[in-house]
């Protein structure tokens, strides 16, 4: 049985399951007690920070990140695949623990739907983690609004010295709408405020959003929030978050939503999924704190980064792991027979029949991730994802380009049958895993921005040159000479494509990596360079999936 051919849906599934409470799970799984635990109903619950802090003095598992091909409408299944490997560790005998992002009500209602995994590969209880979840989305976009709204009060006031043409900071709002790119604030006369232009970003692409996924804990947190910056004073100095005094009041607001949250998969296996920023417009990882805890929970945590290895990966090594010091034992690439069809010129309409010729084009998108995370010293398995409808000769075929790219790969059913059908793949992870990391960022924390802007463009993405726009270069300049020139980029760009050209399948060269403007996010950390037509705000498709969620018979269908 492989892909779509289960005799439940997905919500029946997760109806079905989670049979014991979240309190058992972390009791049996994790050695937590009841009081470690803030329950939110009988199967999700928080781990306190101070559970977490004692943990300290234990020795960490080992961290195995899964990412995957340039994505393709026609699905790769990374997290699948992230939740099926933790099981499978599972069914070997190992202590394994899954660690995943929080979906975002953006994609939940509008295109790629929710993000808690599919057929017998999922967390659960599914309909709450895709939905308002424990709330800590809610708390990330409040704070950052709180922060706008201090700047223009501020402002309105002139009690710090901001200029109103000058405002960096944007509001945030956990939904796909267009209309709120750019807009226009405080209309209607002097008792509304100071007229100017401004905008908001979906709340996984805040800044408050990536420091909550990077901070080490509530002090961090704090001295991360004061350092965000809201803007310039007319003589060109950063006002910051701090000089608004607003870090203690934002923290006040996310201090409940720090604390991971705990469910669990299909199979009883415990599971974090706590944070959620895109990777192809922030940093693409869940949160530090919950990594960090896994480590020291589990033998194996099993974890992922959003979208292909270009953008998810790349950030997972060269942001968290450069922030937290983790040092990843292994990297899983999820390819499917079907996606790198596409990736070789199939349309989506012949996906179904063998096409060896079109997999054949499409296995160089596959060759050029694992030759970039090669690059990283992380030890690369392939993991190809089985739908009902791949041939045993498509299979051999990937299989044997893989053998030719000198990694061990495996068909794995998961989605199928649970960590039964990942059991091979997890066979392999341990293998692969022996012995210590190598793991090594991609470039040093020394070299000035716009070298290191370069390095990614080049090794990853494997584009001739960096076009900066005299906005970007400026950007850049100022940064540097405000002492951020040692802080990591962090790339916003398309997820279809190595180039900035969603179109553009395969592994495609000879092309320009254009950079319209560069973001400083002092608090998280990192500069961003935002390049091509990517939008920080995305647009809900001409048939949203909000069209076919409904609530019947006090259930809530149509969620995937």
């Amino acid at each position: 049985m492989g892909q779509h051919e289960t005799p439940k849906s997905d919500i029946a599934i997760s109806q079905a399951a989670a049979k014991r409470p979240i309190a058992e799970i972390a009791a049996s799984a994790l050695g937590l007690a009841e009081a470690d635990l803030e329950p939110y109903g009988r199967y999700k619950a928080k781990v306190s920070l101070d559970a977490i802090e004692r943990l300290a003095g234990r020795p960490d598992g080992k961290l195995v990140l899964v990412t995957a091909i340039t994505p393709t409408p026609a699905g790769e299944g990374k997290t699948t695949t992230t939740v099926g490997l933790a099981d499978g560790l599972r069914r070997i005998g190992e202590r394994s623990m899954v660690c995943l992002r929080e979906p975002s009500l953006g994609p939940s209602f509008g295109m790629k739907g929710g993000a808690a995994g599919g057929g017998y590969a999922q967390v659960v209880p599914m309909e709450d983690i895709n939905l308002h979840f424990t709330g800590d989305f809610h708390a990330v976009g409040a704070a950052n609004n709180l922060l706008a709204a201090l700047a223009d009060n501020a402002i309105h006031w002139g009690t710090r010295d901001l200029d109103p043409r000058r405002v960096a900071l944007r509001r945030a709002l956990d939904m796909n709408d267009r209309s709120l790119r750019e807009i226009v604030l405080a209309l209607g006369g002097p008792k509304n405020g100071f007229p100017r232009e401004g905008g908001f970003d979906i709340t996984v692409a805040s800044e408050v959003m990536a420091i909550f996924c990077l901070a080490s804990g509530l002090d961090d947190l704090k001295a991360r929030l004061a350092r965000i910056v809201v803007g310039q004073a007319r003589d060109g100095r950063a006002v910051t978050a701090g000089d608004l005094k607003a870090a203690g009041a934002m923290a006040a607001l996310l201090k409940d939503a720090l604390a991971p949250n705990l469910v669990q998969t299909l199979e009883g296996t415990p599971a974090f999924v706590h944070g959620g920023p895109f990777a192809n417009i922030a940093h693409g990882c869940n949160s530090a704190i919950a990594t960090r805890a896994a480590l020291k929970l589990a033998d194996w945590t099993v974890t992922e980064a959003g979208f292909g290895a270009d953008l998810g990966a790349e950030k997972f090594f060269d942001v968290k792991c450069r922030a937290t010091g983790l040092k990843p034992a292994c990297a899983v690439v999820v390819a499917t027979v079907r996606a790198l069809k596409m990736h070789g010129g199939a349309a989506k309409a012949d996906l179904g029949r063998e096409d060896l010729a079109a997999l054949t084009r499409g296995l160089s998108n596959l060759r050029r991730h694992v030759e970039n995370l090669a690059k990283f010293g992380v030890p690369v398995v392939v993991s190809v994802n089985r739908f009902s409808a791949d041939t045993a000769a498509e299979h051999a075929a990937v299989l044997d380009a893989c053998a030719q790219m000198g990694v061990k790969a495996a068909i794995a059913d998961h989605w199928a049958l649970g960590g039964e059908g990942a059991a091979g793949l997890a066979r392999l992870v341990v293998e692969a895993s022996a012995g210590p990391s190598r793991f090594k960022p991609l470039y040093v924390d020394g070299l000035p921005l716009r070298d290191k802007l370069a390095i990614i463009a080049r090794e990853i993405y494997r584009a001739d040159r960096v076009v900066l726009s005299d906005a970007a270069r400026a950007q850049f300049a100022r940064f540097e000479a405000a002492g951020h020139g040692g802080l990591p980029i962090c790339v916003a760009k398309t997820q279809y494509s190595f180039s900035t050209d969603p179109d553009a399948k395969g592994a495609p060269t000879g092309f320009d990596l254009p950079v319209r403007e560069a973001r400083l996010s002092a608090g998280a950390g990192f500069v961003v360079a935002v390049c091509g037509d990517i939008l920080t705000m995305p647009g809900l498709p001409k048939k949203p999936a909000a069209e076919a969620i409904d609530v019947i018979d006090g259930r809530i269908v149509g969620l995937f």
